[in-house]
Parts: structure tokens; sequence; C-alpha cells
């Protein structure tokens, strides 16, 4: 038993060793803060991961002054079969003057070589304000913790979106026990929408030179619509920082005090440079991203009365729902009904991205064939700063049946046919009849008789005005336009209706289907429907102020429920307001 316990220890720091052998010996210098006041002091460490080192020599710090140190420690572990070791040299430095300093390499020797340590940069910047108290908890605190926005672009385009995240950054000096956001960022000037966080995991990172850890508070993705310099306001936050108080209770455990502080970040200004007007197309509406463009028509050859769908979509990434979608111009022969949107899209820290598509309808009424000419879509590309035009190719809908169209020409001719002979064109004349008497009523004077007498003297007028009635309801363009926008508006509230308890696609619907019932009530396209446009409409129609408040307040709770948390009792309240307004608004209207 003792000579497999000897020879298990033995195969144990046999393996430590080769481990520590396999090792490739580094010396790697550190410091605490690579930015600091000509005032303030820095700790520098340099550390060697291989045993057996011997003679460490020091840089030559002729640009600072050592207030402490070297002191050496020396740390070994054994995990999962791998073995870490590290032996440290500690200095306190203090800088002797302002400016910007390389610390020069440290060496030390080991199995026979030399071996040097990294170069590192110190920035040393005016005399900053030292508390009374070094140890006073707040100043700790407001040492150890920072809260940072951090934006990807700061020279972005006009619609071109830019990514924001906020960031909380806590060194190990430090525990966090509570925090609160007391005062969230405005945006103003840009497009915005937050981007859901799963969870805020701490991770590992540095700032300003020092490691720390971090976690991520809010994320967001901004499109500015504007250019020019704009400001992101700071975030602010109150929290509950647990600081060492360098003392240790009985057990060897450290004290710490909790202390209860507001912090926050920086103001943000970005630089928004405007669309270069060099050329610029004349159909450009404000798509900015990257962008694949297509018009597709489900039916080509159809019957009068049936209907066909002629779909414009847009898909990529960028700005998508920021911009109008190309309109397709038909001949006034077809009847063409307002799209209906669809959209299929997410955001991500690159972007908006997805899909987003217009369904027209269009029903025939003429016999014959008609062209739909080609559509044209731009926008500008950000990354190779140019604009990009796709056009579609032009569609055909022929028509086999329905009503001809009246000719202008003069020259009508009837071409002649060859005559078809079938088995039955020519039978056998009878030239002789027989009379059989037969016994039944008079049909004269019978009540049949009068019946289908009056009939057509009845039926005859209802006809003529139904039909009347028919031409001049096809004859009403912008009637069919706002008959077929009521049913988009029912069928958006009936939609926002199946989507209660899902925020986002609850508050799309709810919105569309009280912009399409402004489309049926004031014949306004969706490039005019602005909150400005929208109450001097309905003055005109003489609307009372309460009623339009209403509406404007419907539209700004679509827009503000998107970025804060809602249930689904507030939707309801939403859905409920919606279906009120547009009573009251049928009612004056």
């Amino acid at each position: 038993m003792s000579r497999n316990l000897t020879f298990y220890i033995i195969l144990f720091f046999t393996t430590i060793s080769l481990s520590l052998q396999a090792q490739d010996e580094k010396l790697v210098a550190s410091v605490s803060k690579n930015k600091l006041g000509v005032n303030q002091r820095l700790k520098v460490e340099y550390t060697i991961n291989k045993q057996g080192a011997d003679n460490f020599t020091p840089p030559d710090f002729k640009n600072f002054r050592v207030v402490g140190g070297p002191s050496q420690s020396i740390s070994q572990s054994y995990i999962n079969g791998v073995v870490k070791f590290s032996q440290s040299y500690t200095y306190i430095l203090q800088p002797k003057r302002k400016g910007e300093f390389n610390l020069p390499p440290a060496s030390i020797e080991i199995e026979g070589k030399t071996i040097q340590s990294n170069i590192i940069k110190i920035i040393v910047l005016n005399a900053v304000e030292l508390p009374k108290d070094p140890n006073d908890p707040n100043y700790i605190a407001s040492q150890n913790i920072h809260l940072v926005a951090e934006i990807s672009k700061s020279r972005p385009y006009v619609g071109e979106g830019v990514y924001l995240e906020y960031r909380l950054y806590f060194s190990e000096n430090v525990g966090i026990y509570d925090n609160a956001i007391t005062e969230s960022p405005q945006y103003n000037g840009f497009w915005n929408q937050e981007i859901k966080n799963n969870g805020t995991p701490v991770k590992q990172g540095t700032y300003n030179g020092e490691k720390y850890r971090y976690a991520v508070l809010h994320k967001a993705l901004l499109v500015p619509t504007k250019s020019g310099k704009l400001t992101i306001d700071p975030m602010k936050m109150d929290i509950v920082v647990a600081v060492p108080t360098g003392r240790v209770d009985f057990f060897g455990n450290l004290i710490t005090k909790q202390v209860r502080r507001e912090f926050s970040s920086a103001k943000k200004t970005v630089s928004v440079k405007e669309l270069p007007l060099k050329n610029k197309p004349e159909n450009f509406n404000g798509a900015v991203g990257q962008f694949s463009f297509d018009v597709a028509l489900s039916k080509q050859i159809l019957k009068a009365n049936e209907s066909s769908l002629i779909s414009v979509a847009i898909e990529g990434k960028g700005n998508l729902k920021l911009f109008e979608l190309p309109k397709v111009e038909t001949p006034k022969e077809l009847e063409v009904y307002q799209p209906e949107r669809k959209e299929k899209v997410s955001i991500t820290s690159t972007g908006l991205k997805g899909t987003i598509t217009d369904n027209y309808t269009v029903v025939p009424e003429y016999k014959g064939k008609y062209k739909i000419p080609s559509v044209s879509f731009s926008y500008f590309d950000p990354k190779k700063e140019v604009y990009q035009t796709i056009n579609s190719e032009d569609m055909y809908v022929q028509v086999l049946e329905g009503k001809e169209l009246t000719s202008t020409s003069t020259n009508n001719s009837v071409a002649k046919q060859d005559i078809k002979v079938t088995g039955s064109d020519f039978r056998y004349i009878q030239t002789k009849s027989e009379f059989n008497s037969i016994d039944k009523s008079d049909f004269f004077k019978s009540t049949l008789f009068y019946l289908l007498l009056i009939v057509p003297v009845v039926a005859i007028p209802v006809v003529i005005l139904l039909n009347r009635k028919k031409e001049e309801r096809d004859r009403d363009v912008e009637g069919n336009k706002r008959r077929l926008a009521d049913k988009l508006a029912k069928k958006y509230l009936s939609e926002a209706q199946k989507q209660l308890g899902q925020k986002e696609a609850f508050y799309e619907s709810l919105e569309r289907a009280l912009h399409n019932y402004l489309k049926a009530k004031l014949k306004v396209e969706t490039s005019d429907i602005s909150k400005d446009k929208i109450t001097e409409l309905l003055e005109k129609r003489n609307v009372d102020s309460d009623t339009i408040n209403g509406f404007i307040t419907v539209l700004n709770d679509c827009d503000f429920a998107r970025y804060t948390p809602v249930d689904s009792v507030q939707m309801n309240q939403e859905f409920d307001k919606a279906k009120q307004i547009i009573t009251q608004l049928d009612k004056q209207l």
C-alpha cells in the first residue's frame, strides 16, 4: 500500500513539473491605470508564469518616483489537471511631470536566458482634485464604477442606423447590491427602437486601459432624421455600492460599507452628415441602406372581375420603416385598390433588417391586353457612398373575357368567315300536319297569364335602375378607394384585437387602422399623414378639438408604448379608446 502511495505522489509531482515546464515563459507588465493626474499614483506589476526565474531587473523609472515596493508574491494552483504558476513584482509610482511616457521593459533570467516584459504607455494629465480622505467610501465608489454610453458610429449619414449601448463598468474592488435607472436618455432628432436585452450577464473588459467587469444595461438602434450635431442626453442611475473599509472581521473576512450614489453617463454628440446632392435621383424618397427591389404579378391572364395581385417588395438592411415604397401606375381600364402593407422586419445591432411589401389588388372590367409600366426604386448606400437605382420590367395583363371597349376607329369592317357544316344543319322537313284535340283550360286571362304580363313591366325598370347605380359606382374611383379603406380599417382593427397581448404587433396594427380610416375620410395618402396635418384637416372639417386631441393622443400612445413596458389591460384600454374615437369622428364627418 505504501509503495502505491509513493508511486502516485511521485507521479503527481512529476506531472506538475512537466506541466510547468511545458508553459511558455512570459514576463507581463500591467498597470492599475494608464491615464492619471500628475498628483496621483499608479501600481505597476510584473508577472512571470514559470518557476526558476531569477535576477529580476526593473526598468529605469526616470519619469516616475518609486513611492512603494518592490513587493513580491507567488501563486500556484492545480485545477483539472492544469497547473498555473505566477510570481509577481509590484511597484507604486508617482509621476514627476505631465506628458506621455513609455515604461521601458523589465527583464528576468530563466534557464540561462533573459526575457523582457512589454512596454506600457502612460499618459499624465493636469493635477486632479483629491479628497481630503482617500478612504471616503463615496470617493472609492466614484473611482471604481463608471456608466458609459458607447455608439457604433459618430459620423453617420441622415437615415443611417447607429448602435447605442449603455455599459456599467465596475472594478473587482467593489460590489453592487442594487441599481435602478432614474433618468432615461432622450433621443431628439433620432428615430429610435430599443433592442431587447437577454439578461445582463457580467463580462470582462477594459476601461481606460484598466481591467474591469461590465454589464450591458440598455441597447438601442438610432436613425438620425436630420443633419447637424445631435446630442444624446445622459442616462442616470442610483446604485448601492459595497466599498471595502480595509478592516477584517473575526474570521478574516473583509468588512464592507454600503453607500448609495448616483452615476451618470457623459453626453454623446453625433455629427450627422447630409446626404449628397450630386447624382441624387429624382425619385429618391429617403431610403438609406443596402436593398433589393422586386415587382411581381400573381396572374397575367384572367377574366373580367377576376382579381390579380401586384406585389412591390423591398428587402435588405437599412431604414426600412422610414420611407414610402414606390407606387405602381396602371392603365385607367384596370381598377386598382389601395395597397395593403405587410412587414417582416427585425431589429438588430446592425440596423433594421427584413422585407416590406405593398400588395395592390387589380380587378379588370374590360377585355384586352394592358401594360403596367416598370417601377424604379432608388436608395443611398452609406458604405459605398453612392446612390443606387433598380428598375423593374414592364408587365402585361391580358383579359380574355369581359366588356368590349368602345372603338374610336371609323373603318370598322366585318371579316368574312367560311361556312361551317355540321351534321344537324339539314334535316327532313314535314309537308303534312295532324291536329289533335286537347282538353285543357285556356291560358289566356289565367293567373299565370297576368303574372307573366306584369313581371317584365316591373322588372325592367328595376334592372335599369340597378345597372345605372352599378355604372355610377364603377365610375366613382374616389368612392371605391374610400370603401376599400373602410374595409382595411375594419380589418386592421380586427387584426389589432387578435394581437392583444403581443405589444409590437398590436400597436402596429392599431396604428395602421387609424391611418387607413383617415385615408378613407380625408382622402390623404400615408406620406401626408403627420400629426400637424391631421389636426389641420380635421379642423377644416369642423371636428371639435376634444375629438382631435383624442385621436392624436391614441397615435402618440401607439408610438410611446413601443418603447415602454405595457400589459394586456393597457392594450385593451387603447383598443376601446381607438374604437370610441373613430365612432366620434364618424358622427362629425
